[in-house]
């Protein structure tokens, strides 16, 4: 997990419309990245729809939000046209951005070990620092978390 005060590592990677972004894409901005196991599943669906229910309230604060995992461009498509999914989502199926930001990691379901993405968000001010990083973030709370954050230091 990448600690508050880094840098964010830059990344380009294709969106649900097969363009690409890139973090840099975003300087002078406030950006929340972001990342989750899998499109469609019960959490990271009510994560996904907590943060399209507070899209308009990031709006207002200039914060883009981006969220990434490993599925495909196809499989973006298809969530974010079935939840109506504002924001940006980004696939990096070489896991070049979900390694970077060092959320590739051991995972243990049912008596299971497994590597997979564990749930995290950080926050990036508009010079490309981490400023904030939620480490094990919760799908129902952390966008209204974001904001309080948010909030509290503007």
């Amino acid at each position: 997990m990448l600690s508050e005060g880094v840098k964010a590592p830059d990344f380009t990677l294709a969106d649900k419309d097969g363009r690409e972004v890139s973090l840099h894409d975003f300087a002078g901005k406030k950006v929340v990245v972001y990342f989750y196991p899998k499109d469609n599943t019960p959490g990271c669906t009510r994560q996904a729809c907590a943060f399209r229910d507070a899209y308009a309230e990031f709006g207002q604060k200039d914060v883009t939000v981006i969220g990434i995992s490993r599925d495909s461009v196809k499989s973006h498509q298809n969530f974010a046209g079935k939840y109506e999914l504002p924001f940006i989502l980004l696939s990096d199926p070489q896991l070049a951005a979900i390694q970077a930001y060092d959320v590739w990691q051991e995972k243990k379901m049912y008596g299971k070990t497994t590597m997979g993405v564990v749930r995290s968000t950080y926050v990036i001010d508009e010079n490309g620092m981490i400023v904030k990083v939620f480490p094990k973030a919760k799908p129902d709370t952390n966008a209204t978390e974001i904001l309080q954050w948010l909030e509290e230091n503007a």
